[in-house]
């Protein structure tokens, strides 16, 4: 069995463990921190020829009554309304598995928001959570880039419109996004 040092030899180390360690991590913000509420629509496609989402890895017994395992991928639409032709303002990488056994199906969600025209072009926000299309949705904001780097905060989503033709389903999801980032 391994023998621990002496006390004496720890206490004699201490500080010297200490000044490696680095600073104490600060309680206060070392930048001027901002509030940004945005409003706007998540557009996705599933199926069909001009799909924006897709099924990447299917659950292993497929005929189950449940999707757990399924995993999605999507590069969707960032609009101002809730109508197809609204104005784009960036896009939404999508990475998304079915975490739930009961029904209706659970999402571990994991989005990267792309803004790509206005105020916030060229920036991007991260979002993490659990997702139910039937409910409210409340996720992390994880972080951000351009006008948005060192961004923390949340998202509250519902879904609008959800419509199917065919084997193709179209949803929009509105979002208000609650993010504080570094105010330039």
């Amino acid at each position: 069995m391994a023998s621990s040092p002496p006390l004496p030899l720890l206490l004699l180390l201490l500080p010297i463990l200490l000044l490696l360690s680095g600073p104490a991590p600060s309680t206060a913000s070392s930048y001027n921190e901002k509030l940004t509420h945005l409003h706007f629509f998540f557009h996705e496609i599933y199926g069909g020829p001009n799909a924006t989402t897709i099924t990447v890895v299917n659950p292993p017994n497929s005929s189950s009554y449940t999707a757990l395992g399924s995993i999605g991928v999507g590069d969707n639409y960032l609009r101002e309304g809730a109508e197809p032709g609204s104005t784009l303002l960036g896009r939404a990488h999508e990475l998304a598995a079915a975490a739930s056994l009961g029904t209706p199906t659970a999402y571990l969600s994991l989005f990267n928001f792309i803004f790509t025209a206005g105020e916030y072009n060229g920036s991007s926000v991260s979002i993490f959570g659990r997702a139910v299309l039937t409910e409210v949705m409340d996720r992390a904001i994880i972080g951000g880039s351009g006008k948005f780097r060192m961004a923390r905060g949340y998202t509250i989503s519902k879904l609008v419109n959800r419509r199917v033709s065919g084997d193709v389903i179209y949803l929009v999801v509105e979002y208000d996004a609650y993010i504080y980032h570094m105010d330039d």
